[in-house]
């Protein structure tokens, strides 16, 4: 692993980094003849939520020509589980499990590394799956476009805000996936993945940007609150519960523009 700058800008211009954020975030079955530089691949992570976005927002608007806004935003949601593998849900109903069934530091990281999920944490994951579904529904009854932009800004917005973190909080432990990425990505490896992911939104959202960028920087700092104050940081889980939390507000806010 390198953490030089040049290798994340050689990841750029050749399109590893690209292949290593889809081989990260996604159940996509790619495979490359070296390992991906993993600060290089993290920046792309807000084009691959960008695409993400419109497979489900393509899903939700497709079907919604052929049946209801809710059966069509219901099947885009699962789409969109099955494309990630609950990659990020899992970091949500973790979270929540340790935060709210912890008491101290120690356990409650302790419960991150357990695979099962508890009361908390099935309750938070049916929260984000009915507010995404909801909202989306609601885009696609205001039409076909507004739910295929709303996915995609919701998408590329909540992986950009997720690398954003990576360069500015501080690590809960040493160990882990997440550790990794977050100390090879830097702060101005985050800026830039968090740039791609806001120029995303603009140019989905228009005059609506300040309203839905805000909307997305204030549910993502309370949940860095609530990690910091819980864990003592920053963890692979809690970037996961990030991008849910604000893919799930951005999609509310974009309804409330649009709807």
């Amino acid at each position: 692993m390198s953490n030089r700058p040049d290798s994340a800008v050689s990841s750029m211009q050749d399109g590893s980094g690209l292949v290593g954020a889809l081989q990260f975030l996604t159940r996509i079955p790619l495979r490359t003849r070296r390992p991906s530089d993993l600060s290089g691949s993290a920046v792309w992570f807000p084009v691959v939520g960008a695409l993400i976005g419109a497979a489900v927002g393509g899903v939700a608007a497709g079907l919604g020509e052929l049946t209801t806004p809710a059966v069509a935003a219901a099947v885009a949601v699962v789409v969109g589980m099955l494309v990630t593998g609950a990659f990020h849900e899992d970091g949500l109903a973790d979270l929540a499990d340790a935060v709210a069934g912890g008491w101290t530091r120690e356990r409650r990281l302790e419960i991150l590394q357990d695979p099962r999920h508890g009361t908390y944490g099935v309750a938070a994951l049916i929260g984000s799956v009915l507010v995404r579904w909801s909202a989306l529904a609601a885009l696609v009854a205001v039409g076909p476009r507004a739910a295929v932009l709303g996915a995609v800004a919701a998408h590329a917005l909540g992986r950009a805000i997720a690398v954003g973190t990576m360069g500015l909080g501080r690590l809960a432990g040493p160990a882990g996936l997440g550790a990794d990425y977050i100390r090879a990505v830097g702060p101005r490896r985050a800026l830039v993945g968090l740039g791609l992911g806001l120029a995303v939104a603009a140019a989905v959202a228009g005059r609506w940007t300040p309203f839905v960028a805000g909307v997305a920087l204030v549910a993502s700092t309370l949940v860095v609150i609530v990690a910091r104050r819980g864990l003592g940081g920053i963890t692979g889980d809690v970037l996961g519960a990030i991008e849910q939390v604000t893919e799930a507000a951005t999609l509310v806010t974009l309804t409330a523009c649009w709807a």
